[in-house]
């Protein structure tokens, strides 16, 4: 079985107004992934939201200014792409999602073998949790019109490290 994993689809990240805005190719993933969303549920597939959710005092905040605080607007999922009731939301305090959330455990629960990974960034907090993702056995999609990065550079490098280095199945 197949789930949705939608990255990082934050205030912080997705609106002009926000910290770490990641520009208007970041925007321009919306529908994609809307689109993504409509035929996962018309499947019952998961569709599962990843959220970097931190501390006024995480340590990510050495390398970047501080976003996505807990109980912010900053650290919400945007409205274009609210969740339903039936998917869930997984918080995370760190790149990966699997890092210390139950993410493993729910998706093996739902027998979950393939994850199309969706969002923000490409080079960050979307190939790391391809990384974790395949060292746990899973298979990767990644449709290349859902993933943006603040760096074009980064982004086309981190696809193609994705594909050749964790088996990630590109979708143009």
């Amino acid at each position: 079985m197949k789930s949705l994993l939608i990255i990082d689809m934050l205030y912080d990240f997705i609106k002009p107004e926000g910290v770490l805005y990641c520009g208007k190719e970041a925007e321009k993933i919306i529908p994609e992934i809307s689109k993504l969303k409509v035929e996962f549920r018309k499947e019952k597939l998961p569709v599962i939201y990843l959220c970097d959710s931190h501390e006024v005092e995480d340590e990510e905040f050495s390398l970047f200014p501080p976003h996505c605080l807990k109980g912010t607007k900053g650290a919400q999922i945007i409205k274009e792409l609210a969740p339903e009731k039936e998917d869930l939301i997984i918080y995370k305090t760190k790149f990966s999602g699997f890092y210390q959330t139950e993410l493993e455990k729910i998706l093996k629960e739902l027998k979950v073998t393939e994850l199309y990974l969706t969002g923000v960034c490409t080079s960050i907090c979307v190939m790391d949790t391809a990384k974790d993702a395949f060292y746990r056995g899973f298979k990767i999609v990644i449709p290349v019109r859902a993933v943006a990065d603040f760096d074009e550079e980064f982004h086309r490098f981190s696809l193609k490290r994705m594909e050749k280095i964790y088996g990630a199945k590109l979708l143009f």
